[in-house]
């Protein structure tokens, strides 16, 4: 694949220059700012876990939701140490480089690399598994418990293989992730594996990965979580109309009504979250694959704020469901009370 005649010439200069003095600037407050939203998040999304695997919240969604929650607390355990080690206590200095860089931590560095590449796909395809079974229940309701028991039980069938297939597509990036030993007078560097994306020379294998990891983790996802995120807004939009002439409902009657949608509204606002999120982040791996230097000089500057957002999505959902989904500040109230309880 050859890349675009662009250069660094068609790319602005002053707007580069700025973007990579707003990551020096940024990267300062970068490791606090990520260390406060996963600390929030994982106690939050501990919170999730805990409510939504009551006996009484036992629904296909919440099946999901629980397991969503589980791979962002995984991302945000793993970037903890990854934000105190190279953002808080290291920052990218050149007489700090042997301390920051050393083998362990460099280890580390490609192990959370990989981890929480696949904890994203993972979030990413629940997500999408989200919007669908959430479009079968509206379109197919469970009149019975028999029924309802049934398609708890092939959810968490579908929450396996998704869990197991992330692993499974994300394996030529793992491979492609190494690292390089670099030898400075007496000081020996490691640094990770150049894989010169967007640059001659780039590795054909590389570029196949670059490619996957955009289409089958960013924007597959995103435009399947677009198309059934829309057809659930225009399912229930058409089930309330009807139930209001068919009913001749009344205004506080409708109010009631309406309660049935909140899940709905709920998972659409965090599908559209995640949209958000990944789709620019899906993007911008194409460009980096497709224009010369796009990698080095917009991809990697954007990266610590396209880390943030990630992690502010992954923090957010239990804010969404106590707005959203009246079943759960009950349950989190019990759960509460019955911790704290003598």
């Amino acid at each position: 694949m050859n890349l675009t005649d662009l250069d660094d010439g068609a790319l602005n200069v002053t707007a580069r220059s700025r973007l990579m003095l707003f990551n020096k600037i940024y990267a300062d407050a970068h490791g606090y700012v990520s260390l406060c939203v996963c600390s929030f998040g994982i106690v939050t999304n501990l919170f999730n876990i805990s409510v939504l695997t009551r006996k009484q919240m036992a629904t296909p969604v919440n099946q999901i939701l629980t397991w969503l929650a589980v791979s962002d607390i995984l991302t945000m355990v793993s970037y903890i140490p990854f934000a105190l080690h190279f953002y808080c206590q290291f920052p990218d200095r050149a007489d700090q480089l042997q301390e920051r860089n050393s083998h362990a931590w460099m280890s580390f560095l490609l192990f959370h690399i990989n981890l929480t590449s696949t904890t994203h796909t993972i979030s990413i395809w629940m997500c999408v598994t989200l919007a669908i079974i959430r479009y079968i229940h509206i379109t197919s309701p469970t009149n019975t418990n028999g029924l309802r028991m049934k398609r708890i039980q092939q959810t968490r069938i579908v929450i396996i293989i998704v869990y197991i297939s992330s692993a499974i597509v994300l394996i030529p990036n793992y491979l492609s992730n190494g690292l390089l030993e670099i030898q400075q007078g007496n000081r020996t560097l490691y640094h990770l594996t150049d894989l010169k994306v967007g640059r001659p020379g780039t590795d054909t294998t590389v570029l196949i990965n670059v490619w996957m990891y955009a289409m089958i983790a960013k924007l597959v996802p995103c435009l399947l979580m677009s198309i059934f995120g829309g057809l659930l807004v225009y399912n229930i939009h058409v089930k309330i109309r009807r139930r209001r002439k068919v009913l001749h409902i009344s205004g506080n009657s409708s109010m009631r009504l309406s309660e049935h949608s909140r899940t709905t509204k709920m998972l659409i606002a965090v599908i559209t979250l995640f949209i958000l999120t990944e789709l620019p982040q899906g993007v911008l791996i194409v460009c980096s694959a497709c224009i010369y230097n796009f990698f080095d000089t917009v991809y990697q500057p954007l990266g610590d704020v396209m880390d943030i957002m990630a992690l502010v999505n992954n923090s957010i959902n239990f804010v969404l469901y106590c707005s959203n989904e009246y079943k759960f500040p009950p349950n989190i109230c019990e759960f509460v009370f019955l911790f704290v309880a003598p």
